[in-house]
């Protein structure tokens, strides 16, 4: 999404027309979700993706057209025989498409905001009518909110909030998935979580590189300079180095950051844990075999960390999928990570070890 907006956000400042499609709604099996996002340009090329297929390929003939016309429009599209037979994507599911085209001289102001909240990670819900009879609202209209349900912007209208949407909106701290409800689709975009890796070698690299596509912030850190360097963690938005011992009790930990220790040596790792075990942040992790992780918490309770903090502390790391090599590692690691922060903890294992 954010990759998408920043191409349509500079379509927009270039003067070129562009269809903004968004899936506003599905039903049953579909290869995409509500909130998926597509562009297409006037010569016919396309970002992003609604799920591919023969789906797509109308959805770019649609917005040709509308982008002709200037004219936005909701598509149906029931996956069936009619479309996907030849792709093998018989879903037996229904999307509805918005297809938005935004011409050169439409205000941007809703799209500007709408980039800014996603690019700072700070999380936003869109409001979008889609269905006149369902909502009583003339679609398509659109609301922006910030993560704390303040209206921002809308596309269209002044600042009343219909109630329709006001009395549907959802809070982001519950973590709601895209929903619709009586013909409007909410689609809310989650803060992004900050990852702060400690340890910049063949694990942390890894982790790194795949916490990027997953939408994790990523802060690389370790006390060798070489090991955070930018071709090392290409997409982090912070690398840091110097002294373990130094930077962890200042480096800033709020609620949506998570802590993946992974240095080079059980020292360093007991270190790390001792400064991030009890500040608040959301997930800390820790690599290494149950004896080791054993004797790390024994040691930093006899230095007065809490039992407590170290019972939330995820040890030993990973999801189990028989990982052996570095990039196995790294997804069951990333796994983990991903499923606390869609479910609030990992299905079917301890926190921690006993000790």
């Amino acid at each position: 999404m954010r990759d998408v907006l920043r191409q349509f956000i500079a379509a927009i400042r270039a003067g070129y027309p562009v269809a903004w499609c968004r899936l506003v709604e599905t039903r049953g099996s579909t290869p995409q979700k509500a909130g998926a996002a597509m562009l297409v340009y006037q010569d016919g090329t396309q970002a992003g993706t609604l799920g591919g297929g023969c789906v797509e390929a109308e959805v770019k003939r649609r917005a040709l057209s509308l982008l002709a016309e200037n004219r936005s429009e909701v598509c149906t599209f029931q996956l069936d025989s009619d479309y996907g037979w030849d792709d093998g994507l018989i879903c037996g599911g229904r999307m509805k498409i918005l297809v938005e085209p935004v011409a050169p001289g439409t205000p941007t102001e809703y799209f500007e905001r709408l980039a800014e909240l996603i690019e700072q990670g700070q999380g936003c819900t869109e409001a979008i009518v889609f269905d006149a009879e369902a909502s009583g609202l003339p679609p398509p209209e659109s609301y922006l909110f910030d993560a704390d349900s303040k209206f921002l912007a809308g596309l269209r209208t002044g600042p009343a909030i219909p109630a329709q949407i006001s009395d549907q909106l959802r809070p982001l701290n519950s973590r709601p998935h895209a929903y619709a409800a009586h013909g409007i689709a909410f689609l809310p975009v989650l803060p992004r979580c900050r990852l702060v890796i400690v340890g910049g070698g063949h694990v942390g690299k890894a982790v790194g590189d795949l916490a990027a596509d997953l939408e994790f912030d990523v802060w690389a850190i370790d006390d060798r300079p070489e090991f955070v360097q930018e071709s090392r963690f290409p997409r982090a938005e912070k690398r840091i180095s110097g002294p373990i011992d130094r930077l962890l009790p200042n480096i800033e930990i709020t609620p949506n950051t998570y802590c993946l220790i992974v240095t080079r040596g059980h020292g360093h790792d007991q270190e790390a844990l001792f400064h991030l075990a009890d500040r608040g942040a959301r997930y800390v992790g820790l690599i290494g075999s149950r004896r080791k992780i054993k004797m790390i918490f024994e040691n930093l309770a006899a230095e007065g960390v809490s039992r407590e903090a170290l019972d939330k502390v995820h040890a030993p790391l990973g999801i189990d999928i028989g990982s052996q090599t570095v990039p196995e590692i790294a997804v069951s690691i990333c796994a983990e990570l991903v499923a606390h922060r869609n479910l609030g903890s990992v299905p079917g294992r301890p926190n921690s070890v006993e000790f």
